[in-house]
């Protein structure tokens, strides 16, 4: 089993930055790609970025060339750099990582999120 603790987040005026980190913990076969959500208030959770276990990235289109997703396999840790914060971005930040067990099954694993609050 595969446990995320997300750190990082807090209260920062627009135009900061933070940097947020997924640590990954626990017994796998694989923690393939790692992501990035996040949900505002009264709103759906949304995809922010992820990061396959090779290195490839993809971003949500409001977050292109202001957040930055990277991974330290020997630490099992996925960071997500965010620069030009807006309050918009203000939400609960979540990790997700598709794993695959040491069964050889593929299960999703969440982190208990952490808040982003970006004042105007």
């Amino acid at each position: 089993q595969v446990h995320l603790v997300e750190s990082g987040g807090g209260l920062v005026q627009a135009g900061g930055s933070l940097r947020l980190s997924c640590a990954a913990s626990g017994v796998a076969f694989a923690i393939n790609t790692i992501a990035w959500y996040r949900q505002a208030p009264g709103k759906q959770r949304e995809l922010v970025a992820a990061i396959t276990a090779g290195g490839d990235a993809n971003y949500e289109d409001s977050v292109k060339g202001r957040f930055t997703i990277s991974r330290d396999n020997a630490k099992m840790t996925v960071y997500l750099q965010m620069n030009g914060l807006k309050p918009e971005d203000t939400a609960v930040y979540y990790c997700n990582a598709a794993v695959t067990t040491t069964m050889r099954t593929n299960v999703d694993s969440w982190g208990q999120g952490t808040q982003v609050t970006v004042s105007a």
